[in-house]
């Protein structure tokens, strides 16, 4: 499968999950990591943003690239399937 191919995949399953609550693991250098929960919120051609909910109760969103769960440095757990990408 061609790059572009295998991006276009990650899309379509990420869009299959719109609205779910999500587990972000992201690789933050030098061997840690940053764990969020939030919801997937939208799909973009480049991007998915999650909204994440703060330790005192303000939501934030975060924007991440199709390219970083490709290349490892982020990883999505879908929480109701327990099903990880």
């Amino acid at each position: 499968m061609r790059g572009k191919d295998l991006l276009n995949a990650i899309k379509k399953n990420i869009d299959a999950h719109v609205g779910e609550r999500v587990v972000i693991k992201a690789n933050s250098g030098r061997k840690r990591f940053i764990v969020k929960e939030g919801i997937l919120e939208k799909t973009y051609p480049h991007i998915f943003t999650v909204r994440v909910e703060g330790s005192d109760n303000t939501a934030r969103t975060i924007s991440y690239s199709y390219s970083d769960i490709l290349t490892q440095s982020v990883q999505i757990i879908f929480k109701n399937k327990n099903v990880a990408m």
